[in-house]
């Protein structure tokens, strides 16, 4: 329907100019309180082994995809009976709420800010709060390579694929992809006690993220190039390294990033004590500076609005 291309538009200009108020109710915590709910319940109900543990993912992976799809297509359903201005409010909030391009930016620029004027402890709380990995042992140059990683990685699953499913099938899709992606965040884990049950969200995660990771890539690289990077070298990091990652999608951006910046990423890192080898990303032409957060937050952006233009014109063509 046209009024998706117009929530779509609207959606993306509400995420920009707002982002993700603090205190203000977001479905994805929703989302993740089903998750935890339903983890309980069929923890329960299936065997206490592996694979009842994988069917038990496998019936979490399913119930809340389904939920969180059927509860805002139903929404729309009914405020499209009402008011079709009513649906286009309702679906441009549902879009904003999806994607995440403000407060990705704003978050890594709360790292940029500590590494800026305040002591190394504090910069490396303001990255705890955006990355996995365990912060205490980063120097200077590591928070910042810890803060620029993510801003690639997430520019892919956090703005751009969201986006992608957002053209192709609304606020519906949107959240069918949204809720595949918190159960991985939540679930997808290789330590136990979520080996099991997380196997089928992280293996969808990585299905529903094949194709937009890619295209996030070749996207980043067209900024890069419009921002006056090094698109040269972007294309040749993203060429040689793309796999340089357990996930096969999340060295896409991360390599296109890398080379674009000139700079190296990823590398060991410890997780809950635990030292975990991961190859580089990249090539070290020079270090890696907390200037870097910023270009790699330009590079966010101006990938977004490449998509943007993209994927609303997929939309358009859709919808005549």
């Amino acid at each position: 329907m046209k009024w998706s291309l117009y929530a779509l538009l609207l959606g993306s200009f509400l995420d920009l100019l707002i982002g993700d108020p603090h205190g203000f109710p977001h479905p994805v915590i929703a989302i993740g309180k089903l998750i935890s709910v339903l983890e309980r319940f069929f923890r329960r109900l299936c065997p206490k082994n592996t694979r009842g543990e994988i069917l038990a993912g496998g019936l979490i992976w399913f119930f809340t995809a389904a939920i969180s799809t059927a509860v805002p297509v139903l929404l729309l359903f009914a405020a499209q009976r009402i008011s079709a201005y009513l649906r286009l409010a309702l679906e441009s909030v549902m879009c904003w709420q999806i994607l995440a391009a403000k407060s990705l930016r704003d978050e890594s620029m709360k790292v940029y800010a500590a590494l800026k004027t305040a002591p190394l402890p504090d910069a490396q709380k303001a990255v705890s709060m955006i990355v996995g990995r365990d912060t205490e042992r980063l120097d200077e140059p590591g928070v910042a390579r810890a803060a620029v990683e993510t801003v690639a990685e997430n520019t892919s699953d956090g703005v751009i694929a969201p986006l992608f499913y957002l053209a192709l099938g609304g606020a519906g899709l949107g959240f069918f992809y949204k809720a595949a992606n918190t159960m991985d965040s939540m679930l997808g884990y290789i330590e136990m006690p979520y080996k099991n049950i997380g196997l089928v969200p992280a293996k969808m995660d990585d299905v529903l993220n094949y194709i937009p990771a890619r295209l996030s890539a070749l996207l980043m690289l067209a900024a890069g190039a419009l921002l006056g990077m090094d698109a040269k070298n972007g294309w040749r990091i993203w060429r040689r390294d793309r796999r340089n990652h357990a996930s096969p999608n999340s060295a896409q951006t991360e390599s296109v990033c890398a080379g674009l910046l000139g700079v190296r990423l990823a590398g060991d890192a410890y997780y809950h004590g635990e030292l975990h080898k991961k190859p580089y990303i990249g090539d070290a032409l020079r270090e890696i500076e907390y200037e870097d957060i910023p270009r790699a937050g330009r590079l966010l952006y101006a990938t977004a609005a490449l998509s943007l233009v993209l994927f609303g014109a997929v939309r358009f063509l859709l919808v005549m």
